[in-house]
């Protein structure tokens, strides 16, 4: 195992290492006490859309860790950066399936979120739908969600899903995630999604521009081999695993990319830093 070493920035997942829904981690409070100790500069990425920055500052504040709103960026967030980028929000029309994290960043942004049933069919030549459909984790889910973003995207609205992580860790154990939403939409539809969170490079590229981070001194922690560890691989920078989430040791086994370190949770974590010889 490479030392651990060199570490000056990290992209910290939150679901299944820091909490499993509203029960935080062991040593939570004393991890992030290491990083302010050793002055390890952090962003809190989620693929998690559902909620804002002020609520998940709020969340962490509940467990008695205070941090800013400008450590924290959700794949909501990074879609609304993303698309941005891409398109100009003041003339692009948006069709959302997912709740105020993935709502909120898009307003922001300066996009105009449709409502239900607003598209353009033969029967309303003259009515507007979506230009963009975007999907995220959305716990108020109905069956006209489902349906108004069938229609968009049959119509030829683009498809962007926030994030496409199939399962979420919960404290009640272990349940359907985005991709589950993902797949629907996808089996009614035909068309596949474009994905903006990890495992893609786009949201840790944007953490990194955020902390002005180099990628040889930033690491990525998270608990899912095929988001979080894939997306690391796949940017370029170090990553740790923690056993506290989806991902098991025995899923490291056939597995044609590894983390660079494996830990068992937080409290390993904060004991490794403050070890670091470098």
């Amino acid at each position: 195992m490479e030392s651990f070493n060199n570490i000056r920035a990290m992209i910290i997942d939150m679901d299944g290492v820091l909490w499993h829904g509203t029960v935080p981690q062991p040593g939570l409070c004393e991890f992030f006490e290491t990083l302010r100790d050793l002055q390890i500069r952090f962003i809190l990425a989620t693929n998690n859309a559902s909620q804002t920055q002020d609520q998940y500052v709020k969340k962490l504040a509940g467990m008695g860790v205070t941090v800013a709103k400008d450590q924290v960026l959700t794949s909501g967030m990074a879609t609304a950066l993303h698309l941005a980028e891409h398109a100009d929000p003041t003339s692009t029309r948006v069709f959302v399936v997912g709740e105020d994290g993935a709502c909120e960043p898009l307003r922001e942004q300066g996009f105009t979120l449709t409502g239900l049933y607003e598209l353009k069919t033969d029967k309303t030549p003259n009515a507007q739908g979506a230009d963009i459909v975007v999907c995220g984790k959305d716990s108020t889910l109905t069956w006209d969600k489902l349906a108004t973003a069938t229609l968009n995207i049959r119509a030829g609205a683009k498809f962007i899903g926030t994030n496409a992580d199939t399962t979420l860790p919960t404290e009640y154990g272990v349940t359907h995630g985005n991709g589950a939403i993902l797949a629907a939409l996808t089996t009614a539809t035909g068309v596949s999604p474009m994905i903006i969170g990890k495992p893609e490079p786009i949201m840790y590229r944007q953490a990194m521009k955020l902390l002005g981070s180099d990628p040889a001194e930033t690491i990525a922690i998270g608990d899912r081999l095929e988001t979080d560890i894939l997306g690391a691989v796949r940017t370029g920078i170090r990553s740790l695993m923690v056993l506290t989430g989806i991902s098991s040791e025995d899923d490291l086994r056939g597995c044609d990319y590894q983390p660079t370190w494996l830990m068992p949770d937080i409290i390993a974590v904060a004991e490794a830093l403050r070890r670091q010889t470098d």
